[in-house]
């Protein structure tokens, strides 16, 4: 039986590997998102490589093998139908939920995992936008893209957030851009690295180019 601290590196491997449209995650990244020393992803990337759950490729990186990645994505799904318990059902606000569900996502058993399922509608997506894997571990590619990435003009909407930083989820919540929103694109300065936004309200966003390269949207007909 994996513990925790296993299923949590598979997991962020995993993420990393759906995000970036990547099969070799280098150990900065793995680092990174877990928040640990170079030195200590590269020690339990050999770790995950003895017991049969990852590739490891000094100098380069890890990838995650059949086993690793069958567990890597049941733990994701345990994760996001968590986070969408949280929310939906018992009402916390969306910058909570992510440190919440990783306490609750090791404890749960696959039984009570399919109830939670059943009782939230089998959603296909949590609360931050991510699509939640299904059962048979099959996860929905998204084709958005981040929203610096678009031009003055154009209208959006949000299918996602990829930060998991409370403050930053905190703004985004209080500012509407969530998933769903649309908002179009009034103002694209690259000198001062911001954009603006208009929503279907007339109220207008400023936002920098590294907060918009944390929004996913999709281009909507106007």
């Amino acid at each position: 039986m994996a513990s925790s601290t296993v299923e949590n590196y598979l997991k962020e491997i995993l993420v990393v590997t759906i995000e970036d449209e990547i099969t070799k995650v280098s150990m900065g990244q793995v680092a990174r998102v877990l928040d640990v020393t170079p030195g200590t992803a590269t020690a339990m990337a050999k770790n995950l490589e003895r017991d049969g759950w990852v590739t490891y490729y000094p100098r380069v990186g890890v990838s995650l093998t059949r086993k690793g990645r069958k567990l890597a994505m049941s733990m994701l799904r345990r994760h996001r139908l968590l986070e969408t318990f949280l929310v939906e059902t018992l009402g916390l606000d969306w910058e909570e939920i992510h440190a919440e569900a990783e306490e609750l996502e090791h404890a749960i058993s696959e039984k009570v995992l399919e109830k939670l399922d059943e009782f939230l509608g089998r959603p296909r997506f949590d609360p931050h936008g991510d699509p939640i894997p299904s059962k048979g571990g099959v996860i929905q590619r998204i084709a958005s893209k981040p929203l610096a990435e678009f031009s003055v003009n154009q209208q959006v909407r949000i299918e996602s957030i990829i930060d998991q930083d409370k403050k930053f989820l905190k703004f985004a919540r209080k500012a509407k851009l969530v998933p769903g929103e649309v908002f179009k694109i009034t103002g694209k300065e690259d000198c001062a690295d911001s954009i603006t936004l208009k929503n279907i309200k007339g109220n207008f966003l400023n936002l920098g180019f590294r907060s918009a390269e944390k929004v996913l949207v999709l281009k909507v007909e106007s």
